[in-house]
C-alpha cells in the first residue's frame, strides 16, 4: 500500500515537466512553420517584383466618319467666249458687263457691207440661173415634141435635154451659194447662245471684226451661266477610293463668314493625275441668288466614311524594331504577343492601322524596348485609347 502511494506521488511530480516539454515543442513547431511561411511569402513577393508592370489600353472602333478639308475652286456652269462668224465692223452693242441676258437675246450687230454686196450678187446670179434653166426646160420640151415627127434629129434633142439638166444643177449651186451668204449675213446679229451674265465685253462701235477664233480674232463677249456652278476639288490618292456617288460636301468662303454652302458630286475624272497623284472631282452648286461668284476659292469639307478594317492607335503604343513596326498585345494569360503592323495614315500623334489589329484587343502603352514575345506581365492600369500621358 505504501509503495502504491509513493508511485502516485512520483507521477504527479513528473506531470509539470512533461507539460513544459510539450509546450516548448509546440512553440518550436510554430516558429518553424512561421519561418517557412515567411520564406514562401518572400519568394512570392520576389517573383512578383520580377514581373514587369505595364499600362495598357483597349483598342476602340474608329470614328464612323472622318472630316477632311481640301481647297476648291468654283467655275461657271457654262462659260463661253463669243466670237464673230463673219467679217465686218461693229455697228452697235446692246449689253455690257453684268447684264443678265436670255437665250437668243441680241447682243451686238456687225455691219457687213462687202458681204451684203456679195449676197445681192448671189441673188442676181440665182435669178439669172433660174431664167436660163426655165428657157432650157422649154427648149428641151419643144425638141422632144419635134422629135416625134422626125423634124429634128435625136442627137440634137438629147443635147437640149442635157443642157436643161446642166442648167438645173447650176440653179442648185447658185441657190446654195445664196443660202451660204445669207447665213453669213445673219451672223451679223450676235445672239446669246444660252441664258447667263455678260462677264466681258471686248468690242466698241466701229471696231474691225474678223470671223473665227484664230489668233487674229478677239472675243466679242464672254457669257457665263451662274444659276448653277461647278466646284472642282483635287482629291489626294489616299482618299480617292472613299469618294462615293452623289455625296455632298460643305463649302466655306472667307467673304461669307459663318455661312455653309453645299455641293453635290457629279463625277470624277476616273484617273489620277500622274504629276500630283490626285483625283479631280466635280460638284454641282445651286446658286439661284448669284451670291457665289465663278472663280472663287473655297474650303471644302468632306465627311468620309471610315474604313471598317482600320483602327487608330496612339503613337506611344508603337515599337520600332528591326523586325518592323510592332505593338505589344496582352493575351488572356497576361502574356505579351508582339504583332507586326502597317500604317496606312499618319496623323502625327496618332496613326491609322488597317490590318492585324482588332477592336477590343489589349495593347501596351509606352512599351519598353526590352519587352519580348511571351513575357508574363502585370497590368496595373488601363488607359483609354488616345491617352497621350505617360503613366507615372
Amino acid at each position: 500500500m505504501l509503495k502504491k502511494m509513493q508511485s502516485i506521488l512520483h507521477d504527479k511530480s513528473r506531470r509539470p515537466i512533461v507539460i513544459t516539454i510539450g509546450c516548448v515543442l509546440a512553440l518550436m513547431l510554430l516558429l518553424i512553420i512561421s519561418r517557412i511561411w515567411a520564406s514562401i511569402t518572400l519568394n512570392d513577393r520576389t517573383d512578383q517584383n520580377a514581373i514587369r508592370l505595364v499600362h495598357t489600353f483597349y483598342v476602340k472602333k474608329t470614328v464612323p466618319t472622318e472630316r477632311l478639308v481640301l481647297p476648291g475652286s468654283l467655275a461657271a456652269w457654262h462659260a463661253s467666249p463669243i466670237y464673230a462668224r463673219t467679217n465686218g465692223y461693229i455697228k452697235e452693242w446692246n449689253v455690257d458687263i453684268g447684264y443678265k441676258v436670255q437665250k437668243g437675246d441680241l447682243l451686238a450687230v456687225i455691219e457687213t457691207p462687202e458681204l451684203d454686196a456679195q449676197l445681192r450678187q448671189a441673188e442676181a446670179d440665182l435669178n439669172a440661173a433660174i431664167a436660163n434653166n426655165e428657157l432650157a426646160q422649154l427648149t428641151a420640151t419643144r425638141w422632144m415634141t419635134l422629135l416625134k415627127s422626125d423634124t429634128v434629129s435625136k442627137q440634137a434633142t438629147d443635147e437640149k435635154i442635157q443642157a436643161a439638166k446642166a442648167l438645173s444643177a447650176t440653179v442648185a449651186a447658185q441657190r446654195a451659194n445664196r443660202d451660204k451668204l445669207s447665213d453669213l449675213v445673219s451672223f451679223a446679229q450676235i445672239k446669246a447662245p444660252f441664258s447667263g451674265i455678260i462677264a466681258m465685253r471686248g468690242i466698241d462701235v466701229g471696231d474691225l471684226i474678223n470671223a473665227g477664233s484664230n489668233a487674229n480674232a478677239k472675243p466679242l463677249f464672254k457669257l457665263v451661266q451662274t444659276d448653277k456652278l461647278r466646284l472642282y476639288v483635287k482629291i489626294p490618292e489616299l482618299y480617292s477610293s472613299r469618294i462615293i456617288s452623289s455625296m455632298t460636301v460643305d463649302m466655306q468662303f472667307a467673304e461669307h463668314p459663318g455661312r455653309i454652302f453645299q455641293a453635290q458630286l457629279l463625277k470624277t475624272s476616273g484617273a489620277l493625275d500622274p504629276k500630283t497623284r490626285t483625283l479631280l472631282a466635280e460638284f454641282m452648286v445651286h446658286n439661284e441668288t448669284d451670291l457665289l461668284l465663278p472663280g472663287s476659292y473655297t474650303e471644302v469639307t468632306f465627311s468620309l466614311a471610315a474604313s471598317p478594317l482600320s483602327v487608330v492607335l496612339p503613337v506611344n503604343a508603337l515599337l520600332f524594331r528591326q523586325e518592323g513596326l510592332q505593338v505589344a498585345k496582352i493575351d488572356k494569360n497576361n502574356r505579351v504577343v508582339l504583332k507586326n503592323i502597317q500604317i496606312s495614315r499618319d496623323f502625327g500623334s496618332e496613326v491609322e492601322v488597317s490590318s492585324h489589329i482588332d477592336v477590343g484587343e489589349q495593347l501596351v502603352i509606352n512599351p519598353p524596348d526590352s519587352i519580348y514575345n511571351g513575357e508574363v506581365v502585370n497590368v496595373i492600369t488601363n488607359l483609354s485609347l488616345g491617352d497621350k500621358k505617360s503613366p507615372s
